[in-house]
């Protein structure tokens, strides 16, 4: 049995397969997922799992070069913005980059995966660029 915290098949395959600069979007309940992205469904119900949890877990495992959230949630300062600002204060997801949330949306066209969660706060979306551990 695994000794880290991500024990969801699917997304441990996903970071195992990752190289560096591909992208992997967690997304709340409500984020589209475009045709030909593979789509990790973790929604249970609403808030479960949420976004902040499957986020920390991702990052027990994946190695982040960069991450994109969309402007949009400074508007609306879901309670998981003070998390990814910890995270960020922390170094755990590299350089910071701001798009709209249209653009969000274009840009995660390019991702390898969406993990979609049962999140329902408003853009708690984030791209997270694959780095390397050396």
């Amino acid at each position: 049995m695994k000794k880290t915290p991500l024990l969801n098949i699917a997304l441990s395959r996903l970071i195992a397969s990752l190289g560096h600069g591909d992208r992997v979007v967690i997304g709340d309940a409500g984020l589209p997922v475009p045709p030909g992205v593979e789509l990790i469904d973790l929604a249970l119900t609403h808030g479960i799992p949420d976004f902040a949890g499957t986020l920390k877990v991702v990052l027990s495992e994946m190695q982040v070069e960069s991450h994109v959230l969309a402007q949009e949630i400074l508007d609306k300062k879901p309670s998981a913005l003070a998390t990814l600002d910890e995270l960020d204060a922390e170094g755990a997801l590299g350089r910071r980059e701001w798009l709209s949330h249209e653009q969000f949306k274009v840009l995660s066209r390019q991702a390898r995966a969406i993990v979609r969660t049962g999140e329902c706060q408003p853009y708690c979306n984030i791209i997270l660029v694959a780095g390397v551990t050396f």
